[in-house]
């Protein structure tokens, strides 16, 4: 150690107690007892220490300084102390403290003497207890109450315990509301002035703040819930907010950066509602306000549930809806085809937002139909019959080969011409040397196709007559319908293009039994549709496909069966669910038949011969071939555009047509003109669709244009002669 002292006399005695002692100590020999030396006034130390015994350092201080020290037996430690500066007593005896709070030690000050400690018996040794003064730099050890005015002693403990070590002491008495610190003295300082910073919160007043728009004990259940988590984080309540209800304010008080805070909050609820508060009319643009209001009330009622709110309003007798305990009414104004609802913000928004996505543009599908049907029909029938009379006058026929064949039987030529019968005399004799063609005998048509008649007719002798049949027919048809409809997405359709035939279902006659009675007979009539029947329900999936359920049924009215009461109806439906692209054409079923039918009927043995045997024969034969096949075509028309397109199309198509008719001339009646439709006036805009607030998925795609033709229609084989 380096003494520097600022009289000679005072430096050579200091050099000489130090310089025995450390002697003394290094040959492990008591020092010699010397009288106290006074520390003189203005003195200065610099001591540099290398692996210094800390006792050595302790009887240093002692002599440099005055103070009397008693030496735990476990305090033990090699220290290194190195100073570039000169210091006072004073100051040498603070860095004393510093190297033993360094080494785990405290000096303790009991009575005239200090005792040197471990620094875990710290809580047991009496300490400078409530000094007036507590140095923000000393190391000794000091005990402190703080009385707290604002803020409870309790909460500030577990946030102040990290602070003080874990010889130290810090404990809180709820009684008086104060902290006892027991510390180092330049800790306790730092806690202390912590504390009064912490404080300060009960100095501020408490604050009015009054509301315009909204609720006080809304925003006071929103502003405490958000406030809840801080609190709970801070060991508890640091703020505190109520509610007036009759002035509609809020009572705030706290600590003042906290109360900032939540005053700017509460500025920003209290802010008026853009769209009109807890009652709204919501008018709409695409959608049914009558249809959605009773789905919206199922949707408020499951929002209510979620929230723990009261009931919605459900229907009350006689229409209307009962308000009784409801927080949510939805009623509909079909006149102008708006939602009128009330409700709380927070399902008044959830409502808003279902029904921004229902109220939207919604697609059209133009689907149609084409129905093709060509037939081939070929016939042909070859036949002879044969009338034989006995000798005489007799008119009975003695033999007759009635074959079935087409026109007039030979039984009906003779009674036409010979005006004889089967089982009668008559005495008219006529001569027919033949008939050819399809001469009217009696009023009545002899036959279709070549009929030829031969015969002789003697009054003695034998008689006979042969009639000759030969027909042959051809006939083909070919039928294309196109029915066609546009409709919404989801919604079914229908177009009947049919007329109402009458079929006849039953008859009556009821007769009276009085003098003159009288018959009342009544027939039951039941009217039928046919023609063409059109159902279909389009549903676009995601992209350009759609789904069609479609119904297609194609009728025309048909003979006359035998043993039928009325005439028959032929029908050709199709009922089935297909998906096809947008202005794709798709197959949805048919039918192609080919049928051929051969007869022959001949008199047994005689027409067996050859060639003589065509005479006692009647032969036929028919094809009929027909192919029936029904496509679909549907067209997406997502807006506008699509839907102005098309129907542009079809309207100039009709007035061409009618342009063409007869040059456009009525033919007999010189300067009429046929009616045309107005030609569409030029420059027309349609207006653009509201935006709805989000984009919809179907509008999202355009809408391609079909420009692909039909494909050519199958066309039956020609039918093989007969």
């Amino acid at each position: 150690m380096t003494v520097k002292p600022t009289e000679y006399s005072s430096k050579r005695r200091y050099a000489a107690v130090l310089a025995l002692s450390s002697v003394l100590m290094s040959v492990g020999m008591p020092a010699v007892p010397q009288p106290k030396v006074q520390p003189q006034e203005g003195a200065t130390i610099t001591p540099n220490y290398k692996d210094a015994d800390l006792g050595q350092i302790i009887q240093a201080v002692g002599e440099v300084t005055g103070k009397n020290f008693i030496i735990d037996p476990r305090v033990n430690a090699k220290v290194t102390m190195v100073s570039s500066t000169p210091m006072s007593p004073a100051a040498f005896y603070e860095a004393f403290l510093a190297v033993l709070q360094v080494y785990g030690y405290v000096a303790v000050p009991a009575g005239k003497v200090i005792k040197i400690v471990p620094n875990t018996d710290l809580r047991q040794l009496p300490a400078n207890d409530l000094p007036n003064n507590v140095s923000s730099t000393s190391d000794e050890i000091v005990t402190q109450i703080v009385t707290l005015k604002n803020v409870s002693a309790a909460q500030l403990v577990p946030m102040l315990r990290p602070l003080v070590p874990p010889y130290g002491h810090l404990a809180a008495y709820p009684g008086g509301n104060m902290l006892i610190i027991s510390d180092r003295a330049s800790n306790v300082s730092r806690v202390v002035r912590i504390i009064e910073r912490m404080d300060e919160s009960g100095d501020e007043p408490i604050e009015v703040i009054p509301l315009h728009n909204a609720g006080a004990a809304d925003v006071v259940r929103i502003v405490n819930s958000l406030n809840q988590g801080a609190a709970a984080e801070a060991g508890g309540a640091i703020i505190k907010v109520v509610a007036d209800e009759r002035t509609n304010s809020i009572l705030l008080t706290g600590e003042r950066s906290a109360r900032l805070r939540l005053k700017a909050l509460i500025f920003n609820m209290d802010t008026p509602v853009a769209s009109g508060g807890d009652i709204q009319v919501r008018y709409l643009r695409y959608a049914d306000a009558e249809k959605i209001a009773d789905k919206l009330k199922g949707q408020a009622t499951a929002s209510a549930k979620a929230q723990g709110g009261p009931p919605v309003a459900a229907p009350a007798p006689g229409g209307g809806t009962s308000n009784v305990d409801a927080s949510v009414t939805i009623w509909a104004d079909v006149a102008t085809n708006a939602l009128i609802i009330t409700a709380p913000p927070k399902i008044m928004k959830s409502l808003m937002g279902v029904i921004d996505k229902l109220d939207i543009r919604r697609a059209q599908v133009q689907v149609e139909a084409i129905i093709v049907e060509v037939d081939v029909n070929k016939s042909s029938n070859l036949g002879v019959q044969w009338l034989l009379f006995g000798q005489g006058n007799s008119t009975v026929p003695a033999g007759i080969i009635n074959l079935p064949g087409t026109g007039t039987s030979i039984v009906d030529l003779a009674t036409a011409v010979l005006g004889v019968t089967q089982g009668t005399t008559s005495t008219t004799t006529t001569s027919v040397p033949g008939v050819v063609g399809t001469p009217t005998i009696s009023g009545n048509t002899v036959g279709t196709g070549a009929t030829v008649a031969v015969g002789r007719v003697v009054n003695n002798g034998v008689s006979f007559a042969a009639l000759i049949q030969a027909l042959r027919s051809d006939g083909s048809s070919n039928i294309i319908s196109t029915p066609s409809l546009i409709t919404m997405n989801n919604e079914e359709a229908e177009v009947k293009v049919t007329q109402e035939i009458p079929l006849i279902t039953g008859s009556f006659s009821n007769t009276t039994q009085a003098v003159g009675g009288t018959t009342s007979p009544f027939q039951t009539i039941q009217r039928e549709e046919v023609g063409t029947i059109l159902k279909v329900t389009p549903h676009i999936n995601e992209g350009n496909s759609v789904q069609l359920k479609i119904e297609q049924e194609d009728s025309a009215p048909g003979a006359k069966l035998t043993d039928s009461a009325d005439i028959s109806t032929n029908k050709r439906s199709i009922k089935t669910t297909v998906l096809v692209e947008d202005g794709g054409i798709i197959v949805l079923g048919g039918l192609i038949s080919d049928t051929v039918t051969e007869s022959e009927d001949r008199v047994p043995g005689l027409g067996a011969i050859p060639i003589i045997g065509n005479l006692f024969k009647s032969r036929s034969g028919s094809r009929q071939k027909k192919n029936l096949v029904v496509f679909i075509r549907p067209r997406i028309m997502r807006d506008a555009d699509a839907t102005e397109s098309a129907s542009e199309a079809a309207y100039n198509d009709v007035r061409r047509s009618q342009q063409n008719l007869n040059g456009g001339h009525v033919t007999l009646l010189p300067g009429q003109k046929q009616p045309v439709v107005p030609a569409i006036p030029p420059g027309i805009a349609l207006p653009p669709p509201p935006a709805p607030s989000e984009t919809n998925a179907q509008g999202a795609r355009p809408n391609p244009q079909f420009t692909a033709p039909l494909p050519p229609v199958p066309q039956p084989d020609a039918a093989p002669k007969p």
